[in-house]
């Protein structure tokens, strides 16, 4: 079974006007994800020695109150989540959902999602907006993006996440949402993280994931059924500088993520008024998430490794079929195979 959002048109029918607001939704969501966060984490600082020093208390005063919000459920918007301009993202590359499997909503999930790429931007777009219609493909679902602990204790931008329904990824705060009396719970984990999106090289398929076992235990403790999904097109939107293992740089970026948890990368797309030029604005290729088919977990408050290892395995197969039957009609060749790392 496969079933997908209408796909959006062509780009030889849209109108400029039509494709500037495109390059629009595209370019702000980059904004946000690169500069929201430190902007008003400076802010809020610099405004404390100026006239409007109030405003910066108030809020301090606020997320001092709030601060536990995003690890017991967070709070989402459905406003934000249906504004126009995520329609204007989706249409840009474009991004289509596929669904392969019904996913009843009287049980909870774990939702691995691969690859990380450098933004997460089909993963965003499908799974904590409604621009392909989530809830109308997975009725009864209340989908959850886990991210970086790390980002909610930015001023202003954590509010801003959470309104997505954006949680962190941390066994506090996935317990919590699994643990919620009502069913239905999706969390989505990014389980390469930002070690794998040191390989979103375009045209490659490379997963961290051999060693990723954390997301099998709370599957396990839990009763969740683990859901493989891929993102196909995600590493071609944007050209990444990838150094060889072992050199001196690719030490440095793994020694800055152990200290800061996210990886640097030095990555480029095009310009905003020239796709001849460099820039920020993403190349506009096709993303194209697959949800595949959930695979039954019993619940296990103590996981044994042995349990552990065999959901992992049966979760790896499932991932490596996933991308197999989808592929080519994704556009990768034939020829192109998962790596597992």
């Amino acid at each position: 079974m496969g079933v997908a959002t209408a796909p959006p048109p062509p780009t030889t029918s849209k109108t400029l006007q039509k494709q500037y607001l495109e390059a629009v939704g595209a370019y702000q969501y980059v904004l946000t994800f690169l500069f929201m966060g430190p902007f008003f984490s400076l802010l809020v600082f610099v405004l404390l020695f100026t006239s409007l020093w109030t405003f910066s208390v108030v809020y301090l005063v606020w997320l001092y109150v709030d601060w536990d919000t995003p690890n017991q459920g967070g709070r989402h918007s459905e406003w934000i989540r249906n504004q126009a301009i995520w329609r204007q993202l989706r249409d840009y590359y474009p991004v289509k959902l596929v669904k392969t499997a019904e996913l009843p909503p009287d049980q909870n999930y774990v939702l691995g999602a691969h690859p990380h790429g450098i933004m997460c931007t089909g993963f965003l777009c499908n799974f904590s907006t409604e621009s392909n219609g989530f809830s109308q493909l997975f009725p009864g679902l209340r989908p959850r993006l886990a991210v970086l602990a790390g980002l909610f204790y930015l001023p202003v931008y954590r509010d801003y996440i959470m309104s997505f329904g954006l949680c962190p990824v941390s066994r506090q705060s996935l317990d919590f949402i699994l643990s919620q009396p009502q069913l239905g719970q999706a969390v989505v984990i990014m389980v390469g993280g930002a070690h794998e999106a040191l390989y979103s090289v375009p045209g490659e398929h490379c997963l961290t994931l051999q060693k990723r076992k954390g997301f099998v235990r709370l599957a396990l403790r839990h009763g969740a059924s683990l859901v493989p999904v891929y993102s196909f097109g995600e590493n071609d939107i944007f050209r990444l500088k990838a150094f060889a293992t072992g050199s001196w740089q690719h030490w440095c970026q793994l020694t800055f993520k152990k200290l800061m948890g996210f990886s640097p990368c030095i990555f480029w797309g095009r310009g905003l008024f020239s796709a001849t030029s460099w820039g920020l604005l993403p190349f506009a290729a096709p993303i194209t998430t697959v949800v595949g088919r959930p695979i039954p977990v019993p619940q296990r408050l103590r996981p044994t490794e042995e349990e552990v290892n065999h959901y992992h395995a049966l979760y790896m197969k499932a991932l490596e079929q996933l991308f197999e039957e989808h592929k080519e009609s994704c556009g990768v060749p034939a020829s192109t195979c998962l790596t597992f790392i």
